[in-house]
C-alpha cells in the first residue's frame, strides 16, 4: 500500500505556472472560485456564503496535506502568487495507487490553456512523485471543457452514471475518466 508525504509541500512548476500550497492569504480568490455561478455550473455544489467559509476551506485543506491523506495546488503564474484556480488529488484509494483530480479555475484564465498546464504537471508527480498507477477524473455530461481537458491529457471515458447522486433537489448523471501510468504521454 502507498504512504504519501507531503512534508515538504510539492512545489511544482511549469514554463508559466507555479503549483504551490494553497495558503490563508489566498482567502479572497478562494472565495470567487467557490462562489463563482461560471464556476460552480457543473459541480453541483452550493455557493460559498462567505470568506469565513472560505477561510475554512483553506484549513480543511491544509488538514487533509498535514495528513498525508489528500493534497491540493493553489496556481499561480510563474512570476507572481495571486491563485487563479487550484487543482488536486482527493479520494485517494492508497491501497490501489489510485486517486481522483479535481480542479477550479476562476473565469478570467478559461481558454487560456493555463488548466492544461497544470493538469499535465499535476498528472506527471502523482505517477512520479506519488508513484499512482492510475487516475479518476469525475465530470458533469454538460461539461464540455472538462471533456476536452481530460481527453486532450489521455484520460479514457470508462463509465456513464445514469442518475449517479442527487442534489438541489434531482437526480445527476456522471462520467468517469481514468488515466493508466503507463497512458501517460507528457
Amino acid at each position: 500500500m502507498l504512504q504519501f508525504q507531503f512534508d515538504p509541500f510539492p512545489e511544482l512548476f511549469t514554463e508559466r505556472l507555479h503549483l504551490r500550497r494553497v495558503l490563508e492569504s489566498d482567502v479572497a480568490e478562494i472565495y470567487r472560485l467557490r462562489s463563482d455561478p461560471r464556476v460552480l455550473q457543473y459541480l453541483d455544489r452550493d455557493p460559498c456564503p462567505d470568506l469565513e467559509t472560505a477561510r475554512k476551506w483553506i484549513a480543511m485543506v491544509s488538514g487533509l496535506v498535514d495528513n498525508n491523506e489528500a493534497i491540493q495546488w493553489a496556481v499561480s503564474e510563474k512570476d507572481g502568487e495571486k491563485l487563479m484556480g487550484y487543482i488536486g488529488l482527493w479520494r485517494m484509494t492508497p491501497e490501489h495507487h489510485r486517486g481522483e483530480i479535481g480542479y477550479a479555475l476562476l473565469p478570467e484564465y478559461f481558454r487560456k490553456g493555463v488548466m492544461k498546464e497544470a493538469l499535465r504537471e499535476t498528472i506527471r508527480y502523482a505517477f512520479s512523485g506519488m508513484k499512482l498507477h492510475s487516475i479518476e477524473a469525475k465530470i458533469s455530461p454538460g461539461n464540455e471543457a472538462s471533456i476536452r481537458l481530460v481527453e486532450g491529457c489521455g484520460f479514457i471515458r470508462e463509465g456513464y452514471f445514469r442518475e449517479d447522486y442527487f442534489w438541489n433537489g434531482k437526480y445527476h448523471d456522471t462520467l468517469v475518466y481514468s488515466l493508466l501510468e503507463g497512458d501517460f504521454r507528457p
